[in-house]
């Protein structure tokens, strides 16, 4: 957080809380745009879906109406003896043709519109057609077409068809498309089947009932249950299938709202249908969504507002909340900058009630803090001088009996010098850890100290293990806590060459940086380190010279010094044990 400047750093609570508003307002007034425009669209949608569905009614109106006239033809067909006659007569003469030009002239003046094509095929093969022009079909090609074949295949029902024959005719007039009303001839005491009847009219004528209603983005589609679009006022389709079409045709006709809003020719369409029975084909009504309802929605204008709205609630919001969170900011940079001044410098007690409450608490935490803190740091002297002051009284009787015993057999030997060298090492040893009540010495009495008691180890087992001082000269005068090392070299010498017969061990004392560094290393059995990490927790009858053991060494230098500095120990099998304790470069004694 350190890239965060320290003015904006002591305002944080004042820009959480004015984000979160933003967000908050622009969420609510973002929902709030959303749900009015959707609404609005919503609403209008509705009204011109019941304007709509009118005009749908009266295009039903004008269907119904033709299907009337084709019904009431298609009736009077079938009740015509004549008709039946010329259908069923095996040879045909100009008196057949001129008594059925007048039955089809008759018929034609039943429909409503005058240029529906009309055309019969009798069960003896005859064709007459009212007027060749609207239907120009091939006799044959009639004969073996699906048409026939649907209509006797349920030829008690009038039914209409779509005829695309011709869209493919080099010859066809102009690629006419037609819709074809279909009924069998049957006897209606024999049920016996004597031909078909055809009511033909062009798409373009068919389009003419519903063509006043449709205008720029507003179409009509005839969809038959195949998925073929029949007649639309978009030309450009008639012919096609599509069965996503008939799909949304159905949808709309089983929804609850009476529409849909629906994709088609990649544009967002308002959608109405109706299934016409008689037809067997849906009605489609599709209206432009943009075009439909996109200039009674200004969604610029209403931006703008919520905008303007928004700026407004945003510059409220700023100053209310900077001016709630000025007192608790302030007692916040006062706290951060207490740590400055060890704490001891107080808080204003100003602003809101919270922050004063506040304020108070802290004060009143510090007075506190002060006081356990001088209590706990009286302890801990305490507790260290006297831990130090038993710790340097508790010589091991073992040593002491091991010594005199060796200085007892040097006399025997009338070993005077060794006697002598042997009993002064002793004496200084004496000295400087019981005589000295220092808890910090330098590290050239530390040196000496340990210097007499390996002399006195190695008069009594000998010199298989060598000692070696390897100490930089500008250590020498440098504090450090008594009794640091020796605890490490004891350990060495008694714990690390079980196994091996002799070895060495080097004391470094060096440098680095603002460290003073300390090693003990030897080459001795090494040990099995602790999987935490933990330093070993060496038992005091272990320590067979001062009792003080590693796990104390490592606590008082931390008390001492603090948490960066301590002891460390790697240690490798059979290759040996380094002990490292860092501690600082010229402390001062305490």
């Amino acid at each position: 957080m350190n890239w965060i400047p320290e003015r904006l750093r002591n305002c944080r609570l004042f820009m959480i809380m004015f984000l979160i508003s933003v967000v908050m307002i622009m969420i609510v007034s973002v929902a709030i745009t959303w749900t009015m425009i959707n609404m609005s669209e919503k609403f209008f949608i509705e009204k011109f879906s019941i304007m709509n569905t009118k005009v749908m009614d009266k295009i039903q109106g004008n269907l119904e109406s033709f299907d009337n006239s084709v019904v009431t033809a298609s009736n009077n067909l079938l009740q015509s003896e004549t008709v039946k006659s010329i259908l069923t007569q095996k040879e045909s003469d100009v008196n057949v043709y001129y008594h059925i030009g007048q039955k089809l002239d008759y018929i034609k003046s039943l429909l409503n519109n005058n240029q529906v094509g009309i055309v019969l095929i009798g069960s003896n093969g005859a064709v007459y057609a009212a007027d060749s022009a609207y239907w120009p079909i091939n006799d044959e090609k009639l004969k073996n077409s699906r048409l026939i074949q649907n209509t006797l295949k349920e030829p008690k029902r009038l039914m209409y068809q779509y005829d695309d024959h011709l869209t493919n005719d080099p010859f066809g007039k102009d690629n006419e498309h037609y819709l074809v009303a279909s009924r069998a001839f049957m006897d209606r005491l024999s049920g016996k089947v004597y031909g078909s009847m055809y009511f033909v009219i062009p798409e373009s004528q068919f389009r003419t009932f519903y063509s006043s209603y449709t205008s720029l983005g507003n179409n009509v589609f005839f969809v038959d249950k195949m998925g073929t679009i029949v007649s639309s006022n978009e030309t450009n389709f008639i012919g096609k299938k599509d069965k996503h079409l008939l799909l949304h045709a159905q949808e709309v006709e089983n929804s609850a709202g009476g529409y849909l809003i629906k994709k088609f020719n990649g544009k967002d369409q308002i959608m109405l249908a109706d299934y016409i029975p008689y037809l067997n084909m849906y009605m489609v009504n599709m209206v432009d969504k943009k075009e439909a309802i996109g200039d009674l929605i200004d969604k610029k204008s209403i931006s703008f507002i919520v905008l303007a709205i928004v700026l407004m609630a945003l510059v409220i919001v700023f100053f209310s909340s900077r001016r709630l969170t000025n007192s608790l900011s302030r007692l916040v940079k006062q706290i951060d900058n207490v740590p400055k001044y060890n704490f001891h410098q107080y808080v204003t007690e100003t602003g809101t009630y919270e922050t004063r409450q506040i304020g108070r608490a802290f004060n009143s935490m510090l007075d506190e803090l002060h006081d356990y803190v001088d209590r706990l740091m009286q302890a801990q002297k305490q507790q260290r001088n006297a831990e130090l002051s038993a710790l340097q009284q508790q010589i091991n009787p073992h040593f002491l009996y091991n010594t005199l015993t060796t200085i007892k057999f040097m006399a025997h030997l009338d070993a005077k010098e060794e006697m002598e060298a042997t009993i002064s090492a002793l004496i200084s040893l004496l000295q400087n850890t019981i005589g000295n009540v220092d808890e910090t010495i330098t590290v050239k009495q530390e040196l000496d100290n340990l210097k007499n008691y390996v002399f006195i180890n190695q008069k009594r087992y000998g010199d298989r293990i060598k000692v070696n001082y390897l100490v930089q000269p500008d250590c020498l005068d440098q504090l450090i806590p008594k009794l640091i090392l020796q605890p490490f070299v004891e350990n060495s010498f008694f714990h690390g060459f079980n196994r091996k017969t002799e070895g060495y061990i080097h004391i470094l004392i060096w440098h680095d940086g603002s460290d003073l560094i300390c090693e003990v290393v030897d080459n001795g059995d090494g040990m099995q380190e602790s999987e935490d990490g933990e330093l070993p927790n060496t038992q005091r009858k272990q320590q067979l010279f001062s009792g003080i053991g590693i796990r104390n060494v490592h606590e008082r230098i931390q008390i001492l010094y603090g948490k960066p500095y301590g002891v460390s120990i790697s240690s490798k099998h059979g290759e040996g044990t380094k002990v490292r304790i860092i501690l600082p470069k010229k402390c001062c004694k305490i």
